[in-house]
């Protein structure tokens, strides 16, 4: 086999590939810039039959600033290791933003959970509706985690 061969799809180990679309959304940069950085060779990706690039999963991981784990199993550790256990993960269906605060509502399964947090950390989070998020319940507190 030639030293210089590109692995195929079918060389790798199994792994959850990524639509460079899909990659730019977890990775909040635009499209283009995926584009480019495939074609610099800053971020691996394989490419299908098509000729289309898929992006394995743990190459997102690996860029992400805002995790230290690299793969989905140490996230939820560290993300149960951050907070108590009444954790409820939902989708984001609204938020408003007033002044200093935010209301967050989460839907989880039929149910809806509404949590009130400063503005500024909805900001920070950049909450939009229909993302993944956890309610942390604690006491009489909501707190929203994105994840």
């Amino acid at each position: 086999m030639p030293q210089d061969r590109k692995p195929r799809s079918s060389d790798l180990p199994t792994e959850e590939l990524l639509k460079p679309r899909d990659a730019a959304v977890e990775l909040r940069v635009s499209f283009p810039t995926i584009k480019q950085w495939i074609y610099k060779n800053k971020i691996r990706s394989i490419r299908t039959a098509g000729g289309h690039h898929r992006i394995p999963q743990n190459e997102v991981d690996r860029l992400l600033f805002r995790t230290r784990a690299k793969t989905e199993p140490q996230r939820n550790l560290l993300m149960r290791r951050f907070s108590g256990r009444n954790q409820l993960v939902g989708r984001i269906e609204r938020v408003q933003i007033s002044g200093l605060m935010a209301e967050v509502i989460i839907s989880i399964g039929e149910q809806h959970i509404t949590s009130i947090i400063t503005a500024q950390s909805a900001r920070e989070m950049n909450l939009k509706p229909g993302q993944t998020a956890a309610a942390l319940i604690k006491a009489t507190e909501v707190m929203i985690l994105r994840v």
